[in-house]
């Protein structure tokens, strides 16, 4: 019992970062490109993991056929929901990708059911496409009032949410195989390579790699940097895999919803967002869809038990 209230204290943790990541990453994409955002992101958080593994003093023993096993699960977290994630916010609000990120309970559901043949009962189809009429419905009206950018940019957080829901499907026979901290090490080392690797590249074929450091010129970017890095890249890692290594995939996926409210809460008051009414409309469809899904996948688990 106590180690179950620890995952899902984790958990809430992990949901109150990541709502307000979404904040702090449109303040570095503020004096920052996207790409050099990350790279910096990935930096600071690979000096942290490593500050950690030398206090922990944890031997880590991995071969090439290890890393092969971890890589996939480190392409979808950190690197595919990061990436979408930063190009999706450099054309929406934070807020708007708050609401589209709360699909990622129903993504996990349909990916549990399709890949670790987990059944989804019929009232949980009715919620899972309730929740998808919500997210339609946001898309529509974004393209109706804004421009193809928005459309665009709702469809980088979508991509986002189904790589963080094939993670947490993923990440539960992984979890089981290795320590925390070595998970953790490997996947924030990938990013860490893969991030800076664009980044520096870019910078080198257009001839401007003296600019690559510019950003931390900024103090609201380095404040924000090192949220991303130390909170919301190393810390969201370690406290996600913590909690899936005490409870299911579905129900540590359905703190997104927590998640989706900081992200609103945070955007309106202190980026000033706008939130229209659809927004509200989309949210509450959304929501409604999630807590369906949830609610009669645990009543199916009860009368299994019966």
């Amino acid at each position: 019992m106590a180690e179950k209230r620890k995952a899902y204290t984790a958990a809430i943790i992990y949901a109150f970062v990541i709502g307000l990541s979404f904040m702090f990453v449109k303040m570095t994409l503020a004096v920052a490109s996207s790409m050099d955002s990350l790279a910096h992101r990935f930096t600071i958080a690979m000096i942290g993991v490593s500050i950690l593994v030398v206090l922990k003093r944890e031997k880590m023993k991995i071969d090439k056929y290890d890393l092969l096993k971890i890589l996939p699960l480190a392409l979808l977290y950190p690197i595919a929901f990061f990436t979408f994630q930063v190009f999706g916010l450099a054309r929406i609000s934070s807020s708007e990708a708050g609401v589209i990120h709360a699909t990622v309970p129903i993504f996990t559901v349909v990916f549990a059911s399709t890949l670790l043949k987990e059944k989804a009962t019929r009232r949980q189809l009715i919620f899972i496409s309730l929740s998808v009429i919500g997210v339609i419905y946001m898309l529509f009206m974004n393209g109706e009032s804004t421009n193809t950018a928005n459309i665009i940019g709702s469809g980088f957080i979508l991509l986002s949410a189904l790589a963080t829901s094939l993670y947490n499907v993923f990440a539960r026979k992984l979890i089981q195989q290795y320590t925390l901290v070595t998970l953790t090490y490997v996947m924030t080392l990938c990013g860490f390579l893969v991030f800076n690797a664009i980044a520096v590249g870019n910078h080198v074929v257009n001839g401007t790699i003296n600019q690559f450091f510019l950003p931390f010129m900024h103090i609201d970017f380095v404040l924000a940097i090192l949220y991303l890095g130390i909170l919301s890249s190393l810390g969201t890692s370690y406290l996600s895999n913590y909690a899936l290594s005490k409870i299911e995939a579905s129900k540590m996926s359905v703190f997104s919803n927590f998640a989706t409210l900081i992200t609103i809460v945070a955007g309106v008051i202190f980026l000033q967002e706008t939130f229209h009414l659809y927004h509200l409309i989309g949210a509450i469809v959304i929501i409604i869809g999630v807590v369906g899904t949830n609610y009669f996948g645990n009543e199916r688990k009860s009368n299994e038990k019966i």
